[in-house]
């Protein structure tokens, strides 16, 4: 257990799932863990059993001002802040042609702007400190768009692109971030989801999915991802990406290569769409 190199960490979503396992491997780790959730109350034993170590803040991280305010608080109340895991998230399946406004705009604003709120406000901190690594949780959606978790994937794809982009600003000061993408683990993430209403026109496509998944889907203990992310934050050169699973590395892999074929494929056809021209001048108005 650490005692002076004790590092503190910030976990949304940590009152279940992924976040819950993250935050009891941090604990035991010695370390200590401020997490940031919608309720608490299933973090109460876990509370009083690491005698002090762990702080449970209460806070919606669509809400970019409680976000701002739950951050504030547990830089304050820890120190500084070593570790932000960006964990909160939620599942939307159903066709695209099935979704709503309503419900498309709520599958980005858990996985994407919740990420992006919680972003801008660690940033301060980390700047200060010159140091720090980001976490962002998200998926082997992200790999591909797939059918039936065509927004999950949507909003899982805005979060690398964003998180991308913040791993080379955060560079520049220190601060250190890894995209971590993993495959299926026994969670309530199926079970909270929320599903749009079916069309029968698509019975068929959702009857082969479904048999696909009987046979074919892998989930696992929590806390093999939790390990995982502890062998993560200790590295001295993390990734940028990290992928978790058998499955998640193996359809990596395939999807990575099925697009090196298909580029090379049109190669010719994207080198032709390109030839520079000066700039074009202004033509003179009669």
């Amino acid at each position: 257990m650490r005692t002076e190199s004790s590092r503190t960490w910030l976990i949304t979503g940590g009152s279940r799932g992924l976040g819950r396992a993250f935050a009891e491997a941090a604990l035991d780790a010695g370390d200590r863990v401020a997490t940031v959730s919608r309720t608490t109350a299933s973090l109460d034993e876990l509370r009083a059993r690491h005698d002090g170590r762990l702080i449970t803040l209460t806070a919606d991280v669509t809400d970019r001002a409680a976000v701002f305010a739950a951050v504030e608080e547990a830089a304050r109340r820890l120190g500084r802040l070593d570790i932000v895991v960006n964990n909160a998230g939620t599942m939307a399946m159903g066709m695209i042609e099935e979704f709503s406004e309503a419900e498309a705009r709520a599958a980005m604003e858990t996985n994407f702007f919740g990420a992006l709120w919680v972003g801008q406000a660690v940033m301060p901190v980390l700047r200060e400190q010159h140091g720090g690594h980001i976490v962002q949780i998200s998926s082997i959606g992200a790999l591909g768009g797939y059918p039936s978790t065509g927004l999950y994937s949507a909003s899982k794809f805005a979060l690398e692109g964003m998180s991308e982009a913040l791993a080379a600003e955060a560079a520049h000061f220190g601060v250190r971030l890894t995209i971590v993408e993993p495959g299926g683990y026994w969670t309530d993430l199926y079970t909270a989801m929320h599903t749009a209403t079916a069309d029968p026109s698509y019975a068929g496509l959702r009857a082969e999915l479904e048999k696909q998944w009987a046979e074919g889907s892998v989930d696992s203990h929590p806390r093999l991802a939790a390990e995982a992310l502890m062998k993560l934050v200790d590295s001295e050169e993390p990734p940028l990406r990290l992928l978790l699973g058998s499955a998640v590395y193996d359809m990596a892999v395939e999807v990575s290569n099925a697009r090196l074929r298909t580029w090379a494929a049109w190669e010719e056809t994207s080198r032709a769409a390109e030839h520079a021209i000066p700039q074009p001048q202004p033509q003179p108005q009669r």
